[in-house]
């Protein structure tokens, strides 16, 4: 007890990040029960330790610094993921559905404010929150359903990224709602100055500085200087809009866009996510302590009145925005059913309007009620959608209007021009995964390459190679290169303890692919298999197991046999090269008492030079069988009693090794 309370005396914070991830923890594994999203449990968290719950957590100042910093590595994060090309090839659906999705949500949420009797800023800025959905919750869960390749899933997909990057203009334009300027004109041209500087040291970055210096820092091989970098990266472009009046989360999605045109973005993306993630619990458990639970049990009836007034507006909207882009009412239904809930974003615009005084506390508790309450419900709905839009379109309606409800055949949106699956997957790009790939070119099997030497990849990648810079070891480089969808993941990399870190990242994610890892030692094959490995090849043993094949066929050994000879050698785990058992009675193969050779004729004359094989009669005399000759560039297989031994030819011979010899004499000389 008083070691603790030295340790809170020396870092007041301790005792509140105890009593934030304790009680957390406990939340979570009692909503993971239930199936509720992880943020809902932070939510309730901060609610119960919060001053409208338990008052558990005194030092509220710091859980809004820390939740400051899981703000900026979400952003950051977004802006690494954040992919122009992959934008483009669904670009309608992003920028007409989006667009449509957030305007008209705008727009109508801001005359319901306003008939509610909100001045009219306070009216828009409500409808910047309803109009932002949750990436964070509805992106999980479609993948833990498989359902992100569905034409429905790509186009939820398409109208979260409009919404993830159209945060950044409302959290510039709050300001100007909360009258914060008095000239707006001459507001928004200084925000366009400073925007435009940001976008052109953005472009320089991406182009020039970011991509050589992260080459370089990646050329030494150094996780821990590599890690450090992105994170200044992340934080110093994020102190530069500070600087120039932006916002620090503005920064830090710039900061994060300028990585993902590098070839790093996603090795980066893997080694920021645990930070991020940790960070990020302290901003939801932060909005959580702003929570009043006894205001939502006070004013449920009118809480739940509002949370379906948000579900139904923002249900028929999306709808609306998908049907405008050519896709089904099925489709179109299903989409709503997946994004009509108010998102994390939206709790973050929300702390940013009361820091300017757009809410009173009262209109704040009640939009986290509907908040939490929208997200609470989102896995259950999403679960049942396709049902739901089924049921939907099933209802006993008018014959016009039934005509109308039919699924027309939308052509599927694209994430990608060639999206990868049944593929090959090799990790590493040694002498291994090279003869790899030119194996499956030469077969036409699709294959990704994931390599960790940037020299490597930049070579390879001018080549026209599918490669790419990552730690395989990281969720979100496999995610990238799409394991879920491999048929096969070859390991082929030396180094042991990297090599288990990707078997059960892989094993995590999917149980899909059969995964083949190359290892140096045998002793490392057992652990590989526990991790998840399908087939583990150790090289020591490998080795021998060729050479040895090899003997055994210049010995004649039947090619069945020394294939069940090998089978059995590594399904014994190469106990006969170990030593570790008695092989004799176990291997037996039965060697020929024949040999095959080939003999150079270096006389013009001899017992059986310049004569017939029938009349030398060779097989009587010398006791071997000529089965093949080759003379100059022809090889004659068709023996006949008339052929002839030249100066010159080749002769293969079969037969026992002592008549071999003699032959041999008579035909070479000493």
């Amino acid at each position: 007890m008083l070691s603790f309370l030295l340790a809170s005396v020396e870092l007041p914070m301790l005792s509140d990040i105890v009593l934030i991830f304790g009680l957390a923890t406990l939340v979570i594994l009692l909503f993971m029960r239930l199936k509720i999203p992880t943020i809902i449990g932070f939510l309730f968290t901060g609610a119960i330790a919060g001053p409208y719950g338990l008052s558990l957590v005194q030092a509220s100042t710091t859980v809004e610094v820390l939740s400051e910093i899981g703000v900026i590595l979400l952003l950051f994060v977004i802006g690494m993921e954040f992919s122009l090309k992959s934008l483009l090839s669904i670009k309608k659906a992003v920028f007409i559905g989006g667009s449509l999705q957030v305007s008209i949500t705008i727009l109508v949420t801001t005359f319901i404010s306003y008939f509610l009797g909100f001045d009219w800023n306070v009216a828009v800025f409500i409808g910047f929150l309803f109009s932002l959905s949750s990436t964070a919750i509805v992106l999980k869960l479609l993948q833990e359903g498989g359902q992100v390749n569905t034409i429905p899933g790509r186009t939820t997909l398409a109208i979260l990224i409009f919404q993830d990057v159209v945060i950044v203009p409302l959290m510039l334009f709050t300001p100007m709602l909360a009258g914060e300027s008095d000239n707006i004109a001459l507001s928004l041209f200084l925000m366009a100055v400073k925007g435009a500087l940001v976008i052109l040291i953005t472009i320089v970055s991406a182009k020039y500085l970011v991509p050589n210096l992260l080459f370089r820092i990646a050329k030494s091989k150094n996780e821990e200087l590599f890690l450090l970098s992105i994170i200044v990266i992340c934080f110093a472009v994020a102190y530069l809009t500070s600087l120039l009046g932006l916002s620090l989360g503005l920064g830090a999605f710039l900061a994060g866009l300028i990585i993902s045109e590098s070839d790093y973005s996603h090795h980066a993306t893997g080694k920021i996510l645990p930070f991020r993630e940790v960070f990020l619990s302290f901003f939801f458990v932060s909005v959580g302590m702003l929570f009043d639970i006894t205001f939502l049990f006070s004013h449920i009836f009118v809480i739940i009145g509002l949370t379906l007034l948000t579900f139904v507006v923002k249900f028929v909207i999306v709808s609306i925005s998908v049907r405008a882009i050519g896709q089904g009412f099925k489709e179109a239904f299903m989409v709503g059913f997946s994004i009509f809930q108010v998102g994390e974003f939206s709790l973050l615009l929300a702390k940013v309007g009361m820091t300017y005084s757009l809410f009173d506390d009262e209109t704040y508790q009640y939009f986290l009620a509907i908040s939490i309450m929208t997200m609470a419900v989102t896995p259950f709905i999403l679960k049942k959608r396709e049902e739901l839009a089924c049921g939907i379109l099933n209802l006993p309606l008018p014959s016009r209007l039934n005509k109308r409800f039919g699924n027309e055949n939308i052509p599927e949106p694209s994430l990608e021009d060639e999206t990868l699956k049944d593929h090959l997957v090799i990790i590493g790009f040694g002498l291994n995964g090279r003869n790899l790939s030119k194996a499956a070119k030469s077969a036409d099997i699709p294959y990704a390459i994931i390599e960790m030497n940037p020299e490597t990849v930049r070579a390879e990648v001018l080549k026209g190679e599918p490669i790419m810079y990552g730690d395989a070891a990281n969720e979100s480089v496999l995610e990238h290169i799409q394991i879920h969808k491999a048929r096969v993941a070859v390991i082929a990399i030396s180094n042991a303890d990297a090599t288990k870190r990707i078997i059960a990242t892989i094993r995590h994610i999917t149980q899909n692919p059969y995964i083949i890892v190359r290892t140096r030692y045998v002793n490392e094959m057992e652990e590989n298999r526990k991790l998840g490995a399908d087939e583990v090849i150790p090289e020591e043993f490998e080795t021998s197991i060729e050479i040895f094949n090899r003997v055994l066929h210049k010995y004649l050994v039947a090619r069945h046999d020394i294939e069940e000879f090998t089978a059995d050698v590594r399904s014994h785990n190469y106990q006969m090269f170990r030593g570790t058992t008695d092989v004799t009675s176990r291997f037996k193969i039965d060697l020929p008492e024949i040999n095959f050779v080939s003999i150079k004729v270096e006389k013009d004359t001899g017992s059986f030079i310049n004569i017939s094989i029938k009349e030398a009669r060779i097989r009587e005399v010398a006791g071997v069988n000529v089965v093949a000759i080759k003379r100059g560039n022809k090889t004659i297989t068709e023996i006949t009693g008339d052929q002839k031994l030249k100066l010159g030819d080749t002769v293969y011979v079969v037969g026992k090794m002592e008549a071999i010899e003699a032959f041999q004499e008579e035909l070479e000389v000493n």
